[in-house]
């Protein structure tokens, strides 16, 4: 581990190290920043072509270009997964440029904003249901008749979907929604040899992160983990490449909890 001025600790880059993952073809979306973009950087570490999914074209372009300058092969498409149409497209353009999806990794979504329920709003709802809960569904929706048999589906759930804490109710039910999605995902691809998994990470810093807290309040929240700090993206890319590689051909259907023992089930 290494240190940030601030007492951060942050995980070192990850290496290429897990089986199974050379020349597939891996779909991120949101895949332009904070765990997409790890979650990116490091399939491409492991020999994985890349697809790059988003609604920044500036950042897209940024993440795909930084992995083939470090020897790896990525493209990027933008797509808002919210509209099925560019998922569908999206899906065609990376089945033409690198072949049949043999790793989705749904990673879009992130609209947690705490909003007490007497003060929710059904506009609001309903952005955030289709938001973190239908985008993955019409993701999964448009890759799947393109996925080979032995695929590998990795969906992002929440901490908040596992337990109570001081997200919306709105995105509690839709990271919750994930997970059953999920589970039942994988026993309806098991026969197919498509194993579907879900992670739930708590708090992980990012952009929006480090936009809403000062560096020494986020080390504050670092302290109350039991592990001693805050996530990184890299912690669960991490998880997203054991799930998806060789190491895990034998799980599917489960959750796994990247949350500092902040959440113990």
């Amino acid at each position: 581990m290494t240190e940030t001025q601030h007492g951060i600790a942050t995980p070192p880059v990850l290496p290429g190290s897990y089986q199974g993952l050379a020349d597939r073809v891996a779909v991120i979306t949101g895949g332009s920043r904070g765990i997409g973009a790890a979650t990116a950087a490091a399939f491409a570490a492991n020999g994985a072509a890349v697809a790059v999914v988003g609604r920044d074209e500036a950042a897209l372009t940024a993440i795909a270009a930084g992995i083939s300058e470090r020897g790896g092969r990525a493209i990027w498409v933008r797509a808002d997964c919210t509209v099925p149409a560019d998922l569908t497209r999206m899906t065609e353009a990376v089945t033409g440029q690198l072949g049949p999806p043999g790793i989705l990794a749904a990673f879009a979504g992130g609209n947690g904003m705490p909003v007490p329920t007497d003060a929710e709003t059904p506009e609001h709802w309903r952005d955030v249901v289709e938001t973190d809960l239908n985008s993955v569904f019409y993701t999964v929706r448009a890759v799947l008749p393109a996925m080979p048999e032995r695929g590998a589906i990795v969906t992002m759930s929440s901490a908040a979907g596992r337990q109570a804490a001081g997200s919306a109710a709105a995105y509690a039910a839709a990271k919750a929604g994930v997970i059953a999605f999920t589970r039942h995902l994988a026993a309806e691809l098991a026969p197919r040899g498509i194993r579907v998994n879900c992670l739930a990470p708590s708090a992980t810093e990012n952009d929006k992160m480090r936009a809403w807290l000062p560096a020494e309040q986020r080390a504050q929240l670092g302290a109350s983990f039991p592990l001693g700090r805050i996530g990184q993206p890299e912690d669960v890319a991490a998880a997203a490449l054991f799930l998806a590689s060789d190491a895990s051909t034998w799980i599917t259907g489960v959750t796994l909890d990247v949350a500092g023992g902040k959440i113990m089930l």
